[in-house]
């Protein structure tokens, strides 16, 4: 198994937050994280899935991988090396690494010839809708040619799936309130 479930709707046992889960990520964001083995995403980030190949990454704490559902031609996850929860569990201190996955994200698709920055969908599965307990940005382009089940899986203003720009937008209310 190489990426997202993509659409899996439930949540099960596994998809339960780590103790660690609301943890910071490396390069001065607060909290420790850390590697769970059980964790499909903290093993592609520590080459441990070696059907995986990692895609150039810029920043050495992110790591970005094909999803292995696509729901568009390019569909790449942006995933922090250090094991943190879903996008919920995110504080305004984590604005950085927001910030940091989409400027990956953004940098992925135009090194694989996608410049069309306007037709594009980043994002994050709300939870209970993820599949994965480890913060992933999804990255799809473009996404004026998302097929039905994937406008529906990664579909804007819905109780599943929070742009990148929306989670911004919220932790950084959130921070202006603290």
């Amino acid at each position: 198994m190489a990426g997202d479930e993509g659409g899996s709707s439930g949540s099960s046992p596994a998809a339960e937050p780590s103790p660690d889960a609301g943890a910071g990520a490396a390069g001065g964001e607060s909290g420790g994280g850390g590697y769970d083995g059980k964790c499909i995403f903290c093993r592609i980030t520590h080459g441990e899935e070696p059907g995986t190949a990692l895609l150039p990454c810029e920043h050495e704490d992110l790591v970005c991988f094909r999803d292995i559902r696509p729901g568009a031609p390019h569909h790449y996850l942006v995933v922090p090396k250090i094991h943190m929860g879903n996008c919920k569990t995110l504080k305004s201190e984590h604005i950085p690494l927001v910030e940091r996955m989409m400027a990956v994200g953004k940098s992925i698709l135009q090194r694989n010839k996608f410049t069309d920055l306007n037709d594009i969908r980043m994002g994050f599965h709300w939870p209970p809708f993820c599949s994965i307990a480890h913060l992933h940005l999804h990255v799809l382009a473009p996404a004026s040619q998302l097929g039905f089940l994937s406008r529906m899986v990664y579909r804007v203003n819905s109780y599943w799936f929070i742009t990148a720009e929306q989670l911004m937008e919220r932790l950084k209310a959130e921070s202006a309130t603290s």
